[in-house]
């Protein structure tokens, strides 16, 4: 009996592959890529984060947490200092120059996430937003 459970899979997975492509041209101007992006907002939400922390935040391993993190420093957008808390820990921390990019990236993305979703009227929107949390939460 097919109850339609494929295809929408499959209108999610390309929904999701539309966001991400979308994603990455709101990030173009910047030079950034998503991983960055990701690992830019989680250091300014932080303030002062140490490689492990934003590894399990990005859910990658921290060598490549660690690579992100220096293509971050090597833009001049996080900085590297250390761990006020264990002398011999190294956090990074957002300079001014990563809080103003990510102030606008925020500011980019969400116009581009509003531009795309207000193709639906608020009550599909509002649906939307349930049912995807609802899929969320179950993992």
């Amino acid at each position: 009996m097919d109850d339609g459970a494929a295809e929408l899979g499959d209108l999610l997975m390309r929904a999701s592959r539309t966001l991400r492509r979308r994603w990455r041209d709101v990030l173009a101007p910047w030079d950034l890529s998503p991983h960055q992006a990701r690992a830019l907002a989680v250091v300014c939400r932080g303030g002062a984060v140490r490689i492990s922390a934003l590894a399990e935040a990005l859910r990658i391993a921290p060598r490549s947490a660690t690579e992100v993190a220096d293509g971050l420093e090597q833009r001049g957008l996080v900085e590297r200092a250390p761990d006020p808390a264990d002398r011999r820990a190294v956090v990074l921390r957002p300079t001014e120059e990563g809080s103003r990019v990510r102030a606008e990236v925020d500011a980019a993305r969400t116009a581009d996430s509003r531009a795309l979703f207000d193709r639906l009227p608020p009550e599909d929107r509002d649906a939307l937003a349930r049912i995807l949390q609802a899929l969320t939460d179950a993992d």
